[in-house]
């Protein structure tokens, strides 16, 4: 691997911005769709077509991020995303129909699938592992903000503004990202290898088919059916490519590096884990405007209680793990997070929506927890053999997990429909399914070894 060494101090700026921008691009367009739809002349269900192209371009590209920064640098690559994902954010805001719109979200997610992989991957190789825990860490934040503060922007700009803000804010924030980038970040490469064409068809597939099929799984207006059909046909090109990667001299992913348990741990744990914590941003606002009666505005305004929460954690997660472990810290955090989604469950409109608070709170700070722990334990014991594979599998399941989450409650919730009338009923069957099914999926961080993550809780050596 070529280091291109340098000034770090803003590398961890960079990549936080980054992926503040995916994250909040990621969920300020709910709120505005109608408001869209409106100016575009168009019905509000055709605009899901503008998430969708967004969501599946990401898909389909972050496998091809990291081959990409290997071979052309990272720097490079970072600064071409946010160009992108810039350009594609001012063609957005300057669509005249719907059409021009997806087109304009397909060039955004080609530098959103790119952004934050690449800028992960270059903390990575940049930083030894026993200092690389504060900085995942404080990097994992921004992520945790966009999604609770996207509704609430979202709604803020359609309010007192036009829709095409939702759009523009990420223009300033590109070109600071771009200027800090040409300073401050390495351009790291690696040899070239051969691209693996069919491995990222048969891969980029399968992702993409996954990921449309969990979404059908929440569409009342999708049959059961098509949406298993779709999945399982993911998964049979993911058996494909799994079968020409064990052939293959160079394969897009190496899926040798499966056979690193903390890795292996890290990923399955992702996905099942963020089934709870991914029901949160869509189920509580939905709660307090179909069942409760309150405004778009105020529910996105009250989710601020768990960005809040995610913050004062930033300063706990090291010591935390420090003291605990990986594996008592992730099961046990997983338990309580299973906890307080279950006590969601007792809200109802006989109790003030001040009770709604302090569960929101903590689940901010247990969320803040959870993903940062489950993130660097994943990176903990990559290789720099493996380090652009698995950084890109961890971005792929955490893309997956977005749709995951939001997908799995609304089938939930669905369900219970069909054994009440009682509308709050059906959010409290709901809360308490989805509690449960967290609790269940922690269960998995008990294959983590006591000792596992140590070369990333060891203090730093002081420099004399």
């Amino acid at each position: 691997m070529v280091r291109s060494t340098g000034n770090l101090t803003g590398l961890p700026w960079i990549a936080a911005m980054a992926f503040f921008m995916q994250a909040l691009d990621a969920t300020i367009l709910n709120t505005a769709l109608p408001a869209i739809a409106q100016s575009l002349h168009r019905s509000p269900l055709a605009m899901q077509s503008t998430i969708i192209s967004y969501s599946l371009t990401v898909a389909m590209l972050i496998p091809v991020s990291g081959w990409l920064a290997d071979r052309c640098g990272t720097r490079k690559v970072f600064i071409s995303a946010v160009t992108l994902f810039a350009l594609g954010s001012l063609a957005c805001a300057l669509s005249q129909s719907l059409c021009l719109l997806v087109i304009s979200r397909v060039v955004q997610g080609i530098g959103g699938a790119m952004m934050m992989p690449v800028a992960r991957l270059t903390l990575l190789k940049a930083y030894p592992r026993n200092e690389l825990l504060p900085i995942l860490n404080f990097v994992t934040m921004p992520g945790l903000l966009g999604p609770v503060l996207g509704p609430v922007l979202g709604g803020f700009f359609v309010t007192y503004a036009t829709w095409h803000w939702i759009f523009l804010i990420n223009i300033p924030i590109a070109l600071v990202g771009i200027f800090f980038a040409r300073k401050y970040m390495p351009d790291f490469t690696v040899p070239k290898r051969k691209f693996d064409l069919l491995g990222f068809l048969l891969f980029s597939g399968s992702i993409v088919a996954i990921s449309t099929g969990v979404e059908l799984l929440g569409e009342e207006q999708i049959s059961l059916g098509t949406a298993l059909v779709t999945i399982v046909l993911g998964l049979l090109l993911l058996a494909f490519y799994i079968k020409h990667a064990f052939r293959y001299a160079t394969p897009l992913i190496n899926l040798s590096m499966f056979r690193i348990r903390t890795f292996s741990v890290g990923i399955a744990g992702n996905v099942a884990s963020r089934l709870g914590t991914g029901c949160i941003p869509f189920l509580i606002p939905l709660l307090l405007q179909v069942a409760f009666g309150y405004s778009a505005i105020f529910a996105g305004f009250i989710m601020i209680a768990t960005a809040v929460g995610a913050v004062l954690a930033k300063s706990t997660v090291t010591p935390l793990l420090r003291r605990q472990g990986y594996r008592r810290t992730l099961v046990g955090i997983s338990m309580i997070i299973g906890l307080l989604i279950m006590s969601f469950a007792l809200q109802s409109n006989q109790r003030s929506i001040l009770w709604l608070l302090p569960p929101l709170f903590l689940i901010g700070m247990a969320m803040s927890t959870q993903f940062t722990s489950m993130n660097t334990i994943t990176l903990a014991d990559l290789t720099d053999e493996y380090a652009s594979g698995g950084n890109s599998v961890l971005a792929v399941t955490q893309q997956l997990a977005i749709s995951l989450g939001v997908s799995v409650s609304a089938a939930v919730l669905r369900f219970w429909q069909g054994y009440s009338s009682s509308t709050q009923w059906q959010f409290q069957a709901t809360f308490t399914t989805m509690g449960i099914v967290t609790i269940i999926a922690g269960c998995i961080f008990l294959l983590l070894m006591k000792k596992d993550g140590e070369n990333l809780i060891k203090r730093p050596a002081r420099k004399r």
